[in-house]
């Protein structure tokens, strides 16, 4: 079914294309070094700069608190690429902050884990 604005709409929504969305961009701008585990948290409530997207508004709604890009993309409904691009904009704008997560070998051995889970255990 078609509506007045030329935008397909099914029971579940207006359907917009993705690059829509990053008005034709695939990758996030330099330096913003997002992967899919890595943790965005709102530096800002509101986008400062640039007259933002509504996507833009939902994610530092969602970045109150630090979530992975892939949980962001979950709770937009949008493709990864897309929230990549997205959240990329904000990080120039100093809206938001990542983190990439530890490489492997920053993270504790398991013996030391495990030696911690047994003196829980012991409590």
């Amino acid at each position: 079914m078609r509506g007045g604005t030329g935008i397909r709409t099914d029971p579940a929504g207006p359907l917009v294309r993705p690059y829509a969305v990053t008005r034709g961009r695939t990758r996030p701008g330099p330096g913003a070094g997002l992967d899919m585990i890595s943790t965005v948290v709102a530096v800002r409530d509101r986008a400062g700069g640039a007259v933002r997207q509504p996507e833009h508004a939902r994610i530092l709604r969602i970045c109150r608190r630090p979530v992975s890009v892939a949980e962001l993309a979950a709770r937009l409904d949008l493709p990864i690429t897309v929230v990549k691009v997205l959240v990329g904009d904000l990080i120039a704008g100093g809206d938001v902050a990542a983190r990439a997560p530890l490489p492997a070998a920053d993270l504790p051995e398991s013996n030391l884990l495990q030696a911690v889970l047994d003196g829980i255990r012991r409590l």
